[in-house]
């Protein structure tokens, strides 16, 4: 069993209750970004969001809350309780990933190498920031998109087996629009991301937007 397992095995009580609430992080957008409103997604110098992700392997079942920074140069994710307890925290800077986890933390130049390598989790974490937003990246292929010429089905097969990505449904958010839910699926392992707050984010002499309300419930499996 990895280590993520072991913690979600001995805090099945949090897991029971963050099927049932919404709780918001209180991670603190950096000193020098205010939010704003962006027409596209792909106008965002960097975002931060707020949702929930579920998880389902051959060994496991569970549900935590998601925290992403996204900025064009770092990567901050954090996965709490309901409670707002950190249970994995994952940061990436030009190259240098940080993991914490269980009290203990480990270093790496490759975040999903580092991740898997740790947890045992094959999460593409370098492909999810478009995926989240709704964009495609060079590897992906398009399956099927809506009338809309939005998403619908991508692949992306730089892993074997590839993964597939299924755009469920979409909103708007900070005057743009993204998915709200999305599953993801390789192998045995089963990916929903619901996305309940996105905001862009802009140096601070960006004129600032009110921060959009979240407002939806969270994804089981």
């Amino acid at each position: 069993m990895n280590n993520l397992s072991s913690i979600t095995k001995n805090t099945y009580a949090w897991v029971i209750l963050s099927f049932i609430f919404i709780s918001g992080c209180s991670t603190t957008i950096p000193d020098n970004l205010v939010p704003v409103s962006v027409e596209q997604v792909e106008h965002a110098q960097a975002w931060e969001m707020q949702g929930k992700l579920a998880v389902r392997t051959a060994d496991d079942k569970f549900s935590t809350n998601l925290y992403w920074l996204h900025t064009q140069s770092s990567n901050e994710l954090k996965l709490t309780t309901m409670l707002g307890t950190t249970v994995l925290s994952l940061t990436s800077t030009r190259g240098d990933t940080i993991l914490e986890l269980d009290g203990k933390t480990y270093t790496d130049t490759d975040a999903q190498r580092l991740l898997n390598r740790i947890t045992g989790w094959t999460i593409p974490i370098d492909a999810l920031p478009l995926w989240i937003t709704g964009q495609l990246s060079s590897d992906d292929e398009l399956v099927s998109q809506d009338a809309q010429n939005r998403p619908l089905s991508i692949v992306n097969a730089t892993q074997f087996p590839p993964w597939k990505v299924d755009f469920k449904s979409w909103q708007t958010q900070s005057g743009a629009e993204l998915p709200r839910l999305l599953n993801l699926k390789r192998d045995d392992i089963r990916l929903k991301i619901q996305i309940n707050q996105w905001q862009a984010l802009a140096p601070e002499d960006t004129s600032v937007t009110n921060r959009p309300q979240s407002n939806s419930s969270e994804p089981s499996l």
